[in-house]
């Protein structure tokens, strides 16, 4: 059960508090931004902010002064003298802006994922429609454990996170029907290549380390996969990958 510092929602139509609502699975859409320190930082706040307004005016959901009143209720919302180490959530679709903090877990070196059969809708977006992974998360042990979301056999991201594989010294992600993240579209940039490849659950003992990133898993390396016999035979891009991030996490501002 996650452990919420926060939770509020607005109106849009005139901007007042009303009663909390996750909107999970109503039409629209979400992003989920790290917190942390005092005074705090806010890890990719701009690129967040700024794919959050991109896939509203996707939706067809984005309005006049709308960015500028997200802004608002963050600024409002936020104590300049905590110390954060928690996930910042927006949630907004055509009536209700929601922001909600729960607290960051603390994810352990033996991690699992299970497998399941589903696809999420409309992938290559953030949306709401999230309630059957919701269903299968809520009951695992998260800070252990996430589901991996399969299709025809192949592996496409995680419940929370993007995948990716690692075999002879390269790094592979799925070819398509999933989000890219904003922490996936960071290390797009920083790593030489990641290479677009279908990964099949057959093939998954000819991979050494499966890699987790986003912005509530940060990065986290898969031990083992649930109901197969695939088992982590080294940490070395896990390591290399985990140290771009945290050079990143000295880089970030403070929010003001």
């Amino acid at each position: 059960m996650a452990t919420y510092l926060l939770k509020k929602s607005y109106q849009l139509k005139d901007l007042k508090k009303t009663n909390f609502n996750d909107l999970w699975n109503s039409r629209g859409v979400f992003t989920t931004m790290w917190i942390f320190g005092k005074p705090f930082k806010i890890l990719f706040f701009k690129s967040h902010i700024k794919n959050l307004i991109k896939s509203l005016t996707i939706y067809k959901l984005n309005k006049p002064y709308l960015k500028k009143n997200i802004l608002k209720f963050i600024k409002l919302n936020l104590n300049k003298n905590k110390k954060y180490n928690h996930l910042l959530r927006i949630a907004v679709n055509k009536n209700i802006i929601s922001i909600s903090l729960r607290k960051k877990k603390k994810f352990k070196k033996k991690f699992n994922l299970k497998l399941i059969n589903y696809q999420r809708i409309e992938p290559e977006y953030k949306n709401l429609k999230y309630k059957k992974i919701l269903s299968h998360l809520s009951n695992l042990d998260t800070s252990k454990s996430d589901v991996a979301l399969c299709v025809d056999n192949k592996i496409l991201e995680s419940g929370t996170s993007n995948i990716l594989f690692v075999s002879d010294n390269k790094i592979y992600s799925p070819v398509s029907n999933f989000y890219k993240g904003i922490t996936f579209k960071f290390f797009e940039k920083k790593l030489v290549k990641i290479i677009k490849k279908n990964i099949f659950i057959k093939s998954l003992s000819t991979y050494d380390e499966i890699i987790l990133i986003g912005s509530g898993k940060g990065v986290v390396s898969v031990e083992t996969i649930q109901d197969t016999k695939w088992i982590r035979k080294s940490l070395k891009f896990y390591k290399i990958l985990l140290k771009i991030y945290q050079t990143e996490l000295k880089k970030c501002s403070i929010y003001n």
